[in-house]
């Protein structure tokens, strides 16, 4: 199926970055669309061999610099992968997404040499991966103040508590843990990162159950019981926790964005040609009708629109300029209006939206984890708005 989406990234990428997009485009009809419907039913994760083969073609390493092994690529490149693996699969997209924005992205940005020296090249060759350590039970859109803590004894920390909603948990080597060290400390430094092995005593790893959103990507929960790591495992500086969240989310919240739109390419596409297919009414096709052609126009019209906006903040992010607000809003009115009109191709579209095959039943249930993942838009409009309340 030709995607309309092509036409618009040709423009606004330069050509060895379209080159990206399309080899990745390839690797994702050829090695996730024939599969992906048997994953679901049988309620699979994304299987090792397609991790594998992610790996070779070094989708894993994709922003690490050469030096470390990795593809030398940057923010935009990461969210062309979004928008190739997330046609399909936001689930499969998600998973190599994740491991490069929010786990070999922060140790990037703010890793000392030696913890460069020791984790990336593993992570650009797909041999470890990061899980970043956030969201809590009791703590999802105030993730500014952790309920996990981590305590000095000694020359060493100990950590203790619980983090769940850990995108490839399953997979991980080591997690990012964002722990409160400094309870009394100023808003914004009350907390700190720490890089945790897996198969650190006194950490315990479970599957999410019962998630039914991004049904191939690993969703787990993460206990932490006395686990003792020394002071080298901060990641950044000590109570600067925050800073090292805040530099994290702005890119993740770009990739979030790409994969809503990924799911409004296929919708669009799937729906402009099932309207040319689909004939009622004096045997004539569906797209006839006015109603039908307005979602079909509306979806291609903020396609464009959130695809330019976006290729925009990749730029922005790259040259340091993004501002928290900006990388917000487009997260937000992606994932809002693909939600908006991917419902909308459905009703178009009829009953047989509802079924697995047709595929944009995954994408709308897809869609709403866009809407909360990377701050919940609820939460992101209180970013947004601090600015428009100042005289």
């Amino acid at each position: 199926m030709a995607r309309r989406i092509d036409t618009y990234l040709q423009d606004l990428v330069a050509e060895e970055k379209f080159a990206f997009y399309e080899a990745v485009r390839e690797f994702s009809d050829a090695e996730v669309a024939p599969h992906l419907l048997d994953w679901e039913r049988k309620h699979l994760l994304v299987p090792d061999d397609c991790l594998a083969k992610m790996s070779e073609l070094g989708l894993f390493g994709l922003p690490i610099t050469t030096e470390y092994g990795g593809q030398g690529g940057d923010h935009t490149d990461l969210c062309l992968l979004g928008l190739a693996l997330g046609y399909h699969s936001q689930s499969v997209a998600i998973t190599p997404g994740a491991a490069i924005s929010l786990g070999a992205k922060p140790l990037q940005l703010c890793g000392t040499d030696a913890q460069k020296k020791a984790h990336l090249p593993d992570l650009a060759a797909g041999k470890r991966m990061f899980v970043f350590g956030l969201s809590e039970p009791g703590r999802g859109s105030d993730a500014a103040n952790p309920e996990v803590t981590a305590i000095k004894r000694g020359g060493n920390w100990v950590i203790n508590g619980e983090k769940c909603w850990s995108t490839n948990a399953r997979w991980a080597s080591h997690v990012v843990v964002h722990a409160l060290t400094n309870p009394t400390g100023p808003n914004g430094k009350r907390s700190t990162c720490f890089i945790v092995p897996m198969n650190a005593p006194g950490v315990f790893y479970q599957e999410m159950k019962g998630k039914k959103v991004w049904e191939q990507s690993s969703t787990g929960s993460i206990v932490f019981e006395n686990v003792e790591v020394p002071a080298d495992a901060i990641l950044g500086a000590e109570n600067d926790g925050f800073k090292v969240m805040v530099t994290t989310l702005n890119g993740g919240r770009l990739f979030i964005a790409s994969l809503a739109l990924a799911s409004l390419a296929f919708a669009l596409d799937k729906t402009r040609i099932y309207a040319e297919e689909r004939v009622q009414f004096d045997n004539k096709p569906i797209g006839r009708f006015q109603r039908v052609q307005d979602v079909i126009v509306d979806m291609d019209i903020a396609l464009e629109r959130g695809l330019t906006w976006l290729m925009h903040c990749c730029k922005r992010f790259e040259a340091g300029t993004l501002s928290r607000e900006q990388a917000a809003k487009v997260k937000v009115d992606c994932s809002r209006t693909a939600s908006d009109l991917v419902q909308l191709a459905m009703e178009a579209c009829g009953g047989v939206s509802c079924f697995d095959e047709f595929g944009l039943i995954r994408h709308h249930n897809d869609l709403f984890v866009t809407r909360v993942g990377e701050g919940s838009n609820f939460a992101l409009k209180d970013l947004i708005v601090r600015p428009l309340r100042q005289p």
